[in-house]
């Protein structure tokens, strides 16, 4: 997995590229997190338009940052979720975790 990020309207979005699978993109994830939070950016959007696969540690690592966040009363999105991790959210019920947004742009006017 790649990771880069941009941030827009005072929101940090990550935008993950790739595979999803633990590993190294757990620790990727992760301390980019806790580099938002000592930058006091508590408010962060996870683009997954160009997250090819995602298993059940990549779901993991989403839930460990959306953890991480709520800890230090930030607030975790997840925009263009893909069809595949669409599934893989209802069938593991964690669509009702996770407050997903068709865009970018949708899931950062719900900060607003």
């Amino acid at each position: 997995m790649k990771l880069s990020y941009r941030e827009e309207a005072g929101v940090a979005i990550l935008e993950p590229k790739g595979k999803i699978m633990g590993g190294p993109d757990a620790t990727l994830l992760h301390d980019q997190l806790h580099e938002f939070i000592k930058q006091n950016k508590l408010k962060v959007v996870i683009d997954l338009s160009g997250v090819d696969w995602m298993n059940s540690t990549g779901l993991g690592i989403l839930i460990s940052g959306l953890t991480t966040l709520r800890n230090n009363k930030g607030e975790l999105k997840l925009a263009n979720v893909t069809d595949k991790i669409q599934s893989l959210l209802t069938i593991t019920k964690l669509i009702t975790v996770f407050d997903a947004h068709d865009t970018v742009e949708e899931a950062l006017r719900s900060f607003e």
